[in-house]
């Protein structure tokens, strides 16, 4: 066994916006106590196109989720099969897609809370965002979140948690990213982990911030612009990234190096290198 690691997706979060806007991340790579990197997402940078991305290391063109109207359950190596099937504790609190993608078919009056050890998810707190549209948002509380992982790690101390947060996506759609509402909400994703990550510390997680892919003015995303590309990467933990400064990451190796760091076996499905010395 190695580390525990806690993956926090930031949906639709650009790398500018990340920047100018998450006070406390940036004050702790100002202090030297986290380090962050521009990480380019994959094409086409659709939410769960990106998600499977995010946790099978592949292209959406090789995996086969290629957009949310291709949602359907995983079939390719990724980060919650591999590590259930090598008997490590997994977690989320997310969005109902990683439920479909990753447990199976959702249905919210069953599983809107998994407690099940025989599922890749085996401990969840899902949403639903149900009734989503443009004068609804439908969007948890960032600090609610927050606080059912703390529940989760609580309960459970799994060896993966995902914590997903799905508000940013929505109010960029409504008001696109070059709004006030879309960069007060990246605060406040980012407000609620100021009080998130000390307690995660202090329980022994290792803590990534990413997201899946950005947002442009028209307050959409999808294509191939740097805008909607370029995301931030924070790392909060002991291991040794080797990349330099300034290098651009790949969002396929966020699968190999989230399980090189619990010490599990990487899918030989999962091509790029590890982001950790070994």
């Amino acid at each position: 066994m190695g580390n525990k690691i806690l993956l926090v997706i930031m949906d639709g979060v650009g790398y500018d916006t990340a920047v100018s806007q998450c006070g406390y991340l940036e004050g702790l790579v100002e202090l030297g106590r986290a380090k962050r990197w521009k990480m380019r997402a994959a094409l086409p940078t659709i939410s769960a196109a990106m998600y499977e991305t995010i946790h099978s290391g592949l292209s959406p063109i090789d995996h086969g989720v290629t957009g949310n109207e291709a949602l359907r359950p995983s079939i390719v190596p990724n980060i919650f099969q591999s590590l259930h099937n090598q008997h490590f504790k997994t977690a989320a609190v997310a969005h109902s897609y990683f439920h479909t993608l990753y447990n199976g078919p959702y249905d919210l009056f069953d599983h809107i809370e998994v407690e099940d050890e025989t599922k890749n998810i085996q401990y969840g707190r899902f949403y639903s965002m149900e009734g989503y549209n443009g004068t609804n948002i439908c969007a948890p509380a960032e600090i609610d979140l927050c606080a059912q992982a703390s529940l989760l790690i609580n309960r459970h101390a799994p060896d993966y948690l995902l914590l997903h947060s799905s508000s940013v996506d929505s109010l960029g759609h409504r008001y696109t990213a070059d709004s006030s509402q879309y960069r007060i909400q990246t605060w406040r994703i980012d407000n609620a982990l100021a009080r998130g990550i000390p307690r995660w510390l202090e329980a022994g997680y290792e803590i990534i911030v990413t997201a899946d892919h950005g947002m442009n003015a028209d307050g959409h995303h999808g294509g191939a612009e740097d805008i909607m590309r370029n995301v931030a990467f924070y790392y909060i933990g002991q291991g040794n990234i080797t990349a330099k400064p300034d290098s651009l990451l790949d969002q396929l190796a966020i699968a190999p190096s989230v399980l090189q760091r619990l010490g599990a076996t990487i899918p030989d499905s999962m091509k790029a290198t590890p982001l950790f010395a070994k």
